[in-house]
């Protein structure tokens, strides 16, 4: 195998088949720190064609990280309203002004600096070392993950490991082009290399790759089984308003604008002949009953909003989801 063109090959086929991502275009320096920061805490847990519209609005509204520190945390989150993970936003909002207060408004250029920052860890604080910093980096996505599974052909559980993993990411080399050889494979993980069919014909590593040479494409994980947990949401209706709370009470969703919910046990879920709705979070299938009274119209730290008032709110994309399910609104 000859490591040295293993970048060559790699950054080739970036230059001419990378995607025009509203993050990657030429700006100044600072920009593009700014730029890559916004963009990493947006890409946690979320695709970036999803990312795409959220992340043009929120960069026009807060151009740069003076901006966004200036900014009333409620109109940060308001422009962030719809990608969910609101806990992202604040986040981003507190390294923001540690950035500027602390760091004279450039990102720190050491990585045990940059995961003491809100929202930043070993993935995210590599991302942007080697992005925004072009430090030699490549970063442990989902999409490199499949690239090396691929190429070396990792199947068993030691194989698959995070920690065997990394290990194997020599396989890449280096390239003084850090940034966008980091970019470079994850683009090629999520053009090329995709989950079930990969488009091998456009690779530049298949001269590498032993899932091609045996066209073996299967992928093996060491999955993560979300836990399954059971809710009753509790919809008071009072004319034409709703009756909604801040929550205090679960861990998600912190702060948020929600129905009033308790936790309940699987047999009351499943004796129950109320509708019932899946919301799926990142770490957590959600199993909700959907328990309509009318009667009942105030309640401790609630209040009635008005449907038509949603976009003076910050409202979740999981109470929305509630919303939507009831049939009077469909």
């Amino acid at each position: 195998m000859n490591k040295p063109n293993i970048p060559k090959k790699i950054l080739h086929w970036y230059d001419n088949n990378k995607r025009p991502l509203p993050w990657r275009r030429k700006n100044t320096k600072k920009q593009h720190e700014y730029f890559t920061l916004v963009s990493e805490f947006m890409l946690q847990q979320t695709q970036v064609k999803t990312v795409i519209p959220f992340f043009n609005r929120f960069v026009k509204k807060f151009p740069n990280l003076e901006s966004l520190d200036r900014a009333d945390e409620s109109k940060v989150l308001k422009y962030w309203e719809g990608l969910g993970y609101y806990s992202r936003a604040k986040n981003l909002k507190r390294t923001a002004n540690i950035i500027v207060t602390k760091y004279s408004g450039s990102l720190p250029k050491g990585i045990e600096k940059l995961k003491a920052l809100p929202g930043i860890g070993e993935y995210t604080s590599r991302s942007i070392l080697s992005i925004a910093h072009n430090k030699p980096y490549i970063p442990m996505d989902g999409n490199v993950e499949r690239v090396l599974k691929r190429v070396l052909l990792l199947k068993n559980k030691d194989q698959i490991s995070k920690e065997n993993l990394i290990k194997k990411k020599t396989f890449f080399s280096n390239s003084k082009r850090s940034s966008d050889y980091a970019q470079a494979i994850m683009e090629i993980g999520a053009l090329i290399c995709k989950p079930l069919v990969p488009i091998c014909t456009s690779c530049p590593l298949t001269i590498y790759c032993k899932a091609f040479k045996k066209k073996d494409f299967v992928i093996n994980a060491n999955k993560k089984l979300n836990k399954t947990k059971y809710f009753e949401a509790r919809v008071h209706k009072h004319k034409n308003k709703y009756l909604l709370i801040k929550n205090k009470k679960f861990n998600f969703l912190k702060n948020l604008i929600i129905f009033p919910m308790d936790e309940i046990d699987k047999e009351k879920f499943q004796l129950s002949i109320d509708k019932k709705i899946n919301i799926k979070l990142s770490n957590m299938n959600m199993k909700i009953i959907i328990n309509e009274n009318n009667n009942k119209k105030t309640i401790k730290n609630g209040f009635l909003l008005d449907k038509s008032n949603f976009s003076k709110f910050i409202i979740p994309s999981f109470t929305k989801k509630i919303f939507n399910s009831l049939p009077h609104l469909k």
